[in-house]
């Protein structure tokens, strides 16, 4: 399962950089993201670790995961971040990738979240994408001089 989003945003590039580097400002503009604290590191990571809490609501019913995500790539215009447990069991891979690019006087922030486990439903592809299109407002606001 994957989920795509875009935001075009009236700033430069690099004023959304630290909104997409570091996880643990995700919670302040991203309603999926609820908490997200330092992980220690481990000698297998490539990159800085977070705890990332992910919640979503359909209807009565939510469903929440906690995730050890590490940064796997990160330059001026790019952050990745993939789910790196070390406790010796199977994990399904989370994927969160997102990308900065230079539109015209503006940005875009592309954002894609892939699922790789077998208990996704086809409705939570669309709570995912919702939960992210209200997610836009927070984060324009938050990059308003």
């Amino acid at each position: 399962m994957e989920v795509s989003a875009i935001l075009d945003a009236p700033c430069a590039p690099e004023a959304l950089r630290p909104w997409i580097e570091d996880l643990l400002r995700y919670p302040e503009w991203l309603d999926i993201v609820p908490h997200a604290v330092v992980a220690p590191a481990h000698g297998d990571d490539a990159g800085p670790a977070w705890s990332v809490d992910l919640r979503g609501r359909l209807g009565p019913f939510a469903r929440a995961k906690r995730l050890r995500m590490v940064r796997t790539a990160h330059d001026a215009h790019h952050a990745r971040f993939e789910r790196a447990e070390h406790d010796g069991r199977q994990h399904a891979p989370w994927v969160l990738d997102a990308q900065i690019s230079e539109v015209g006087e503006g940005s875009r922030l592309t954002m894609t979240l892939h699922y790789g486990g077998r208990l996704w439903i086809p409705a939570l592809d669309r709570l995912l994408a919702e939960e992210i299109e209200r997610s836009r407002p927070r984060l324009l606001e938050r990059l308003a001089p």
